[in-house]
């Protein structure tokens, strides 16, 4: 996915910072669904949209719904006609988005990339930037959080909690065995003490 947005920047809403450098991207995109989400804080039909998007988005990631975060990130690509429009429209939507910057033309290139003629305009992406869904905001109004798990499945995602899973299991291993192997290896050097003292001796005696 970061390969999509290859020597681009994202902004994080809220605070502003950039998530630009490889590094910063992969981690922020790797193994998740990508939802481009094509709108502006004036077209009344992105006001009576956004906040469905708001919680559709929040019922799948907030903590206060779900014991883990699904595997989502929204990117905001504006079509606010100022950047205070925009920075307003983004105050009042989830802290964990990000965003294209204003006046960006990557924003554009984007539109022409996924033939965004419209808005608001929900773009869904596999993490290999494959198109699962050219605009779900249909989908997203009638089924709401229960379509994410059609574009998991889509996506072929990693389970995060497999991954966790067998770390745990083979940090458990691990801790299970190395006691018994830093055991024998304190004997073998015991014996070996022993071994070298009695040869010691035996060449005194000589």
């Amino acid at each position: 996915m970061a390969a999509l947005f290859s020597g681009k920047v994202l902004v994080a809403n809220r605070e502003q910072d950039e998530v630009e450098t490889e590094r910063e991207l992969c981690r922020a995109l790797e193994n998740k669904v990508l939802l481009l989400y094509f709108g502006s804080g004036q077209c009344p039909r992105c006001r009576r949209f956004a906040p469905l998007l708001k919680d559709f988005f929040l019922r799948l990631t907030d903590e206060f719904y779900v014991e883990r975060a699904s595997q989502l990130v929204l990117v905001y690509v504006s079509r606010d006609e100022t950047e205070e429009q925009r920075s307003a429209f983004l105050r009042s939507m989830p802290a964990r988005w990000l965003a294209v910057p204003f006046g960006d033309a990557f924003g554009r290139e984007l539109e022409l990339r996924f033939s965004v003629s419209e808005v608001p305009a929900v773009v869904v992406l596999k993490p290999n930037g494959e198109v699962i869904v050219g605009n779900a905001v249909e989908e997203i109004r009638s089924m709401g959080p229960a379509c994410f798990r059609n574009w998991q499945e889509a996506a072929e995602l990693v389970d995060r909690n497999f991954l966790l899973a067998e770390d745990s299991d083979k940090r458990s291993r691990r801790s299970i065995t190395d006691p018994i192997r830093r055991l024998k290896y304190k004997l073998d050097k015991k014996m070996e003490a022993k071994n070298k003292e009695r040869k010691e001796e035996g060449e005194d005696l000589v």
